[in-house]
């Protein structure tokens, strides 16, 4: 038997009565469920981007709602005898995704409309719905415009109404996206500005949107993707939009309105401060490595080592100082980090080994990740309370081997 469905010409009822007409067990998430088919519901399944429902039916609790066809199965958390039950909706959720999907036919609208931009997917997120547009990248202008436009019919409270026709019939009536199925179709209809095909759950008039407030605009494969929140999600992220700019000047020492000013004042102060900061660690460790480099032995081998665990010093710090280490011939530096486990090998070419090699045998003896060159290699160790243990693995290593011809 097919199951009727209230919300297809009143989305506005959040309880009803009906009969149980099969009850059958299923996993559900990895936990018992039962199927639940009624002979008429309000709720609605998960289909043409919209979520479903939640709610209850009799004591169970509403996990998940899907369309099978002519029927409409409900998922709940316990068995249920054959019998005529109450069922109630969780209204709240169920009133933000009308809002979220009527806003979505008006914004789709005036994008096609105004722009000639046609839309060819919708998703309504727990926290922000999507649309994804066709055609050249819509500019802030264009975005702007469509949510004016949007808002200005949501202003006027015009009626949403359901329309019932064929597909020829549509057609005659201008509607936005032909389709081409046979028998008799439902339609959205928002007074003078949009009549589309659709099976969800919609607002009467358009005030009940509330607003509508269109977030950003990013590139998926071929199309734009636009994000976009209506009613209390708009109300809601706005507030949290004006608290963290508030909270941004306020720690600027600066007003709303001039935030963008010290952002860019501040980034500029922050990249010359960086490039001074780079320019001081490479002095640093231009010197410290002459001095460590004169006071080194020549080992048996012929090469200096440098074997050093750093505590406190920025990760930047290796490199450079690994580097100039290499600069001097028959040397080599092999330096690690104790805080992150960072490990860093170099050498002057003069010295004739491999340090790609030399990290690869330590990682394989005290765990990690890293690769390199034959004169500098980098690497992560899983565990860094091994630092001093890797790199006195490493000397060892290099100190027994022969020198490269």
């Amino acid at each position: 038997m097919a199951t009727r469905r209230i919300y297809y010409d009143d989305a506005f009822v959040k309880e009803f009565t009906a009969d149980i007409l099969s009850c059958e067990a299923e996993i559900h998430a990895g936990n018992p469920a039962w199927c639940v088919i009624l002979n008429q519901t309000a709720f609605y399944p998960t289909s043409g981007g919209q979520p479903h429902d939640l709610g209850k039916i009799a004591d169970g609790n509403v996990l998940d709602v899907r369309d099978e066809g002519d029927e409409i199965v409900h998922i709940v958390d316990r068995c249920m005898e054959k019998r005529q039950v109450d069922c109630c909706l969780d209204w709240p959720r169920r009133f933000d995704h009308m809002q979220q999907h009527t806003g979505q036919h008006l914004l789709s609208a005036m994008f096609l409309e105004r722009f000639g931009l046609q839309t060819v997917s919708f998703h309504l997120g727990g926290e922000l719905s999507t649309i994804d547009l066709r055609g050249p990248q819509p500019s802030e202008e264009i975005l702007e415009g469509a949510e004016r436009a949007a808002n200005k019919i949501i202003f006027e409270d015009r009626p949403v109404t359901v329309r019932y026709g064929t597909a020829e019939d549509l057609a005659r009536l201008g509607v936005r996206k032909e389709v081409d199925r046979a028998g008799i179709l439902r339609a959205i209809e928002i007074e003078g500005a949009d009549l589309q095909p659709c099976g969800g759950t919609h607002v009467h008039r358009t005030g009940q949107i509330g607003t509508l407030l269109v977030r950003r605009c990013t590139k998926i494969r071929q199309d734009w993707r636009v994000e976009f929140v209506c009613g209390a999600r708009a109300a809601r992220l706005s507030r949290e939009d004006f608290l963290l700019l508030r909270s941004a000047a306020e720690k600027l020492g600066c007003a709303t309105g001039e935030l963008s000013i010290a952002v860019e004042r501040t980034l500029t102060e922050r990249d010359g401060l960086f490039k001074r900061n780079r320019v001081l660690l490479e002095q640093l460790a231009a010197k410290e490595a002459a001095e460590v480099v004169a006071q080194i032995p020549v080992a048996g081998n012929g090469l200096r080592v440098a074997s050093r665990v750093f505590e406190e010093v920025e990760a930047e710090f290796l490199s450079y100082f690994a580097t100039e280490i290499a600069k001097h011939e028959y040397s080599v530096a092999l330096l690690a980090r104790r805080g992150c486990g960072h490990v860093i090998f170099a050498q002057h070419p003069s010295a004739g080994k491999d340090m790609a090699g030399l990290l690869k045998q330590l990682l394989a003896k005290v765990g990690g990740k890293g690769g390199g060159t034959r004169d500098f290699a980098r690497g992560r160790l899983e565990d860094p309370a091994k630092a001093e243990q890797a790199l006195q693995f490493a000397t060892e290593t290099l100190q027994s081997a022969k020198a490269a011809n």
